[in-house]
């Protein structure tokens, strides 16, 4: 790429439109870097990192053909990127086409086969890798937007990992305006995505100055009234006899309630210690921590939020503890005086919190006397965004933002409802956009004059992201609302310590430059990238909480500035994309993990390829590494279905069901007999079901019978015929599930047919086959059927609509039923 245009306004490349991009030379500069190896381009948000990428790919498409993929962490930053480059590119629009959990895989792996880019959700395209659906290796230039997610399990890891490995000639370009904290997560980000280069700009640069304007950030904070804090301090006593409890059972010595979150997992640890060692004081203690907890999120209601916000949280813990099925901590929660004493005074509380007003008074200001027209306020709370919309609409335009999941109380906002709200707002419709965490990362959100944090965040990154809604046309401000002596002012110290620690970072590495690569060459190599037996390392799993719409809807609180890390905290616009089958990562806000919603409901498979071995993977074991493991190995193929049956099949015989030993146990103790019910499924339709049993700890793990386990085997063996096998952890699954696969495939050379080739005993069996042998049926919507219609030969002659009228047929498989019964055979 020549290092300068001809003279003119607008940038002028082959497969450029010509008059869209204007030319700014420190984005020619970054694309050119980027052409000449893998590189992380961070830039700070608002001047144009998509523009690099474009600027790469259209000349990599130009020399090097092929097929350029673009990964971007939502549905609608997707959209967004996919009209941009429709907008800005020469290429047919129906060469640049979007893959999200809303299109069919079938029609992913048609469309991938046509398409010149494909712009895409990671959570689709790895499980599209996983499911054998496309072939990476024609793409010659591959682009992850917010690259900083590169990190544990979250699927920007893998795909490089595949991408480096099969591409023919592959080109990575990472993209972020905030890659990490420190130095070591920045270049953990680089190892990951196999990056070999840095580029970095920031403001101070002379060529980006004059595209940017002086953002100021000011600090406001306020006090909480008497009545509030009253309402809090009665929490903390609890707080304080739970944590007094709990130093006595030994598992700590503090007793203040204002424990950290640090301290919080230590106790935790111990209490579990306790329990494997079926000590009753781990159980005592566990519960005791819940509801420790519970009233931290409380608190934090209290001192941050609102008193409306913190009514709502204790109305869902009431109607939690009324529920069949409650646990012993929220009952007690609930019965206790000093918390039903908080609650009444709470419903008392007739008054606003101060950062209402003083949030009403801020807006007033820039849109009134500085005439200002646009103004973005965050929060973390759900609660708080349609308690602080309604109080703001009394005054201004104004209109909520937040993630599509439903909680207890709450409606979440389709992807329709989020970009018609984006839309107005671009267009002036209104002037006040009250957001939750959804707003903050990479979406085309419209400069404003005022971005107002309701609260402080407890990571640079999250910082940085929503600091970048202002100050890119004109001079913009930002305001911080800190309630004195609360949590807030923990998370603010944080985020300042964090974020000058990040920019000293970035100047670092934009100072050695030169030299990260061989900086990186002591963390990671290239043939790191290339296939191999091992299993993908797992990390620990989060529990989600309910309440805060910060990405996870966790309780806000639930991790003290201190102890905040990105990975829980940087959620950035995980709202957007819905929760559904394809479980690459657990969701966050329950909306990040982009599902193939399409899937049929379920399918009885079986597996086998020309080459090597095929695994079928049922979608959600996608929450187990395994599927990663086996997709990385040579000679194993790996395809996901929604299964019926099993959790993985390897042959036209073997179905799997795995299960961890803490999952097994869960079904002797809980009365859950699922697990009888799934192997006599199993053994309906292969001839040899196998029980994985994961983990260790059996007989040691829980407080059952020695005899109660023998007996649970003997039955799953004796009863269903099943074959139990024991391994240790996820990779002595995958081992075990591809020697399985192996010995089925190649070395019996076992025939693959519709089916598994186990009989049906009874007439009733016989007839549910062979309805459930049609695509997207499967044998629970095969009884329906045969329920409603009572003989085989009426649910071939069925016609649509008398087949939509059977539960659970919906218009995909009656459409399928008709197209198999009828349409013309075609070898």
């Amino acid at each position: 790429m020549p290092t300068t245009d001809a003279a003119g306004e607008f940038v002028d490349r082959p497969l450029v439109e010509p008059g869209v991009l204007q030319r700014r030379e420190y984005q020619l500069r970054l694309a050119e870097t980027a052409l000449s190896a893998h590189t992380l381009v961070c830039l700070p948000t608002g001047l144009g990192k998509t523009t690099v990428s474009l600027l790469v790919t259209a000349h990599r498409l130009h020399e090097a053909d092929g097929k350029a993929l673009l990964l971007a962490p939502t549905k609608p930053l997707v959209q967004q990127h996919a009209d941009f480059y429709r907008e800005a590119l020469t290429i047919d629009d129906e060469e640049i086409v979007v893959f999200t959990g809303e299109v069919r895989p079938d029609d992913r792996a048609e469309l991938w086969d046509e398409a010149t880019i494909v712009i895409a959700t990671p959570q689709v395209v790895e499980n599209d890798i996983l499911g054998s659906r496309i072939d990476l290796s024609p793409v010659t230039h591959c682009t992850f937007d917010e690259c900083h997610r590169a990190s544990g399990e979250y699927p920007y890891t893998f795909i490089a990992e595949r991408y480096h490995a099969e591409a023919e000639s592959p080109l990575v370009t990472g993209m972020s305006a905030s890659p990490g904290d420190d130095e070591e997560a920045i270049l953990q980000v680089c190892a990951n995505l196999g990056i070999r280069e840095v580029e970095v700009m920031t403001e101070d640069d002379a060529d980006v100055a004059e595209y940017t304007h002086q953002t100021s950030v000011e600090w406001e904070r306020v006090e909480l009234p008497e009545p509030v804090v009253e309402i809090r301090d009665g929490l903390q006593e609890v707080i304080k006899e739970r944590m007094v409890q709990l130093k006595k059972l030994g598992v700590t010595s503090k007793t203040q309630p204002d424990v950290s979150e640090r301290e919080i997992r230590k106790i935790q640890a111990r209490i579990q210690e306790l329990m494997d060692a079926d000590q009753s004081e781990g159980y005592q203690g566990m519960s005791l921590l819940a509801e420790v907890r519970k009233l931290r999120t409380a608190v934090t209601y209290a001192e941050t939020q609102s008193v409306e916000s913190l009514r709502r949280y204790l109305e869902r813990l009431k109607n939690a503890a009324r529920s069949s099925g409650a646990s012993k901590a929220d009952q007690r929660l609930v019965s206790e005086p000093k918390v039903r004493e908080a609650v009444r005074k709470a419903e008392d509380f007739d008054d606003l919190h101060p950062k209402f007003r003083r949030t009403r008074m801020l807006i007033a200001e820039t849109l009134g006397i500085e005439d200002g027209e646009r103004v973005i306020v965050f929060t973390e709370s759900r609660d708080t965004a349609e308690t602080l919309t309604d109080f703001l609409g009394e005054h201004f335009d104004a209109e909520k933002f937040v993630g599509q999941s439903d909680t207890d109380g709450s409606d979440g906002m389709t992807q329709t409802q989020q970009q018609e709200t984006l839309e107005d707002f671009r267009a002036g419709e209104f002037e006040v956009l009250v957001s939750t965490s959804v707003a903050e990362e990479g979406l085309d959100v419209p400069e404003v004059d005022l971005v107002l944090f309701y609260e402080p965040v407890p990571t640079a990154i999250r910082s940085i992201q929503r600091k970048g809604r202002t100050g890119r046309q004109t001079e913009g401000a930002v305001v911080v609302l800190i309630a004195e002596d609360t949590r807030d002012e923990a998370y603010f110290w944080k985020s300042r310590q964090d974020e000058k620690r990040m920019e000293e970072e970035l100047r670092s590495l934009k100072d050695v430059a030169g030299e990260i690569e061989s900086r990186l060459d002591e963390q990671v190599d290239l043939t790191a990238f290339e296939a191999s037996d091992d299993s993908a390392a797992t990390t620990e799993r989060k529990d989600p909480h309910e309440g805060i719409d910060n990405g996870s809807e966790d309780e806000p609180g639930e991790d003290t500035a201190s102890e905040a890390t990105d990975d829980d905290s940087q959620t950035g616009l995980d709202a957007f994309a819905p929760t559904g089958d394809d479980m690459g990562e657990s969701a966050e806000d329950g909306d990040e993990d982009d599902s193939d919603r399409s899937e049929p409901e379920g399918t009885v498979a079986t597996a086998g390829t020309d080459e090597g071995s095929e695994i079928v993977i049922d979608q959600r074991e996608l929450d187990s590494a395994i599927g990663r493991d086996l997709a990385r190995r040579e000679g194993i193929e790996t395809r996901l279905e929604t299964l019926e049956v099993g959790d993985y099949v390897l042959s036209d015989r073997v179905v799997v069901e795995r299960k961890t030993v803490s999952d097994f146990l869960d079904t002797l103790t809980g009365g859950d007999r699922s697990v009888f019910e799934q192997v006599k499924d199993d053994a309906r339709y292969y001839d040899r079901p196998v029980v994985i049993l994961e983990g260790e700890g059996l007989y040691e793990e829980r407080n059952v019978h020695p005899n109660a386990i023998r007996g649970a085997l003997s039955s799953l063996a004796v009863d269903f015929g099943a074959s139990v096998l024991r391994t240790t952890d996820e990779e002595g699954t995958a081992d075990l599930l591809a020697t399985i696969a192996t010995r089925e495939q190649e070395t019996a050379d076992r025939e693959v047919s519709v089916h598994g080739e186990k009989q049906s005993k009874t007439l009733a069996e016989q007839q549910e086959y062979v309805v459930a042998s049609i695509a997207d049926v499967g044998p629970v919507i095969a009884q329906a059927l045969l329920e409603e219609f009572r003989t085989v030969e009426a649910v071939m002659t069925a016609n649509e609509d008398d087949l939509l009228e059977v539960e659970g047929v919906g218009e995909v498989t009656a459409e399928r039923i008709r197209e198999v019964v009828g349409g013309e055979y075609e070898p």
